[in-house]
């Protein structure tokens, strides 16, 4: 909101066709907070199943004879968050149902299989498709340095976000809770943050951090060999981060109203969203069509970010991997008393007694 980087001047110079197309996505938005809210409790849990994939509750606000009028119906776009929740509701019951579940649980197998399979073959043709994308976008803009400087200005805005988190937030969270130097910390955790950045992947760093948490600052190797796995899967702040900016940096292009109810829905979305996250290259732009959904803004502008998302996911990989490194600095802080103790116990040891009852049980 700061930075501003999203210049609706850059669809001033676009055509008329794509005119037309972002003046859809903009209409006035007079919804509030708690409209939203509840938006998002509608939509959690869909009427129907069927029309949850091309439809999502959405609150209007309309002006009869000077009195605002709410009303509760429907729009154009996937309700990913009712699918999820209603996938994970089946697959819940599901495990229990043995062998009455198993036909369904076949079935959803042999669809996993099918939907790899077709995807393992478009990855072929990724390449072509976002160079195509790439292209199809910037041929729509006449001002090219336009386009350009509102990009490294999104790219800016990203980076300060992260490293303010990083180099304040996460300290300041460390100092006041452990106790002690963060910046010792951090210096000791880098080498893992530099892995991230090399190779785009918080998961492919996990070596390097296990490392570094087990050597260079001493964490218990029980609390990081658990933490940091776990942390790799859920713990995605630098792409709630940057989901946050990109959607907001999109409605900001196409001159559409955010309000603090709107923005609200896109930090609980972008939050929600970066938990399902896999921690490959460039994974946090397939989310991006959930959160842009929920705001009703355009998702063809997504591909104005794949031209810079090759550095800027780098930016958030260094982000997750030194969230994962100071979330099992906690952890270890407030269970380091139990470990010890339990590590101070000889290997095997109980009283005859114990051994007694033992037996006494047995027989």
């Amino acid at each position: 909101m700061v930075f501003q980087p999203g210049d609706p001047s850059v669809l001033k110079n676009t055509s008329n066709e794509t005119l037309l197309l972002a003046s859809t996505f903009a209409p006035a938005r007079k919804s509030t907070l708690l409209d939203n809210f509840l938006d998002l409790g509608r939509n959690i849990v869909p009427n129907n199943l069927f029309t949850a994939f091309f439809e999502q509750a959405s609150t209007t606000v309309n002006v009869v004879e000077g009195t605002l009028v709410r009303t509760i119906g429907t729009r154009p776009g996937t309700n990913t968050l009712g699918i999820i929740a209603i996938s994970i509701v089946f697959g819940s019951i599901m495990g229990t149902m043995r062998e009455e579940g198993a036909p369904i649980i076949k079935a959803a197998q042999a669809l996993e299989t099918l939907i790899n399979k077709t995807v393992k073959g478009i990855i072929w043709a990724t390449p072509v498709g976002v160079a195509s994308i790439i292209c199809a976008k910037i041929l729509e803009v006449t001002d090219m340095w336009t386009i350009m400087s509102q990009l490294a200005l999104f790219v800016v805005t990203v980076a300060v976000g992260l490293f303010t988190y990083q180099w304040i937030f996460m300290q300041l969270i460390y100092f006041a809770i452990i106790r002690k130097n963060p910046f010792k910390f951090l210096m000791g955790v880098f080498p893992a943050a530099l892995t991230g950045f090399s190779t785009d992947s918080s998961a492919a760093a996990l070596p390097v951090t296990l490392r570094c948490l087990d050597e260079n600052v001493k964490i218990n190797p029980r609390v990081s060999h658990f933490v940091v796995p776990i942390g790799i899967i859920v713990n995605m702040d630098g792409t709630a981060l940057f989901v946050t900016v990109a959607s907001i940096f999109i409605a900001q292009m196409n001159s559409i109203y955010l309000g603090f109810g709107d923005y609200a829905t896109i930090i609980i979305t972008a939050t929600t969203v970066s938990i399902a996250t896999a921690s490959a290259p460039s994974a946090s732009l397939t989310m991006m069509f959930i959160v842009l959904n929920a705001i009703n803004a355009p998702v063809k502008d997504i591909g104005l970010l794949f031209a810079i998302d090759w550095f800027v996911d780098r930016l958030r990989t260094t982000n997750n991997v030194l969230g994962d490194c100071y979330a099992a600095a906690v952890v270890d802080h407030y269970t380091k008393n139990e470990l010890d103790i339990e590590e101070s116990k000889p290997d095997g040891c109980e009283s005859p007694q114990d051994g007694k009852e033992f037996e006494m049980g047995k027989l």
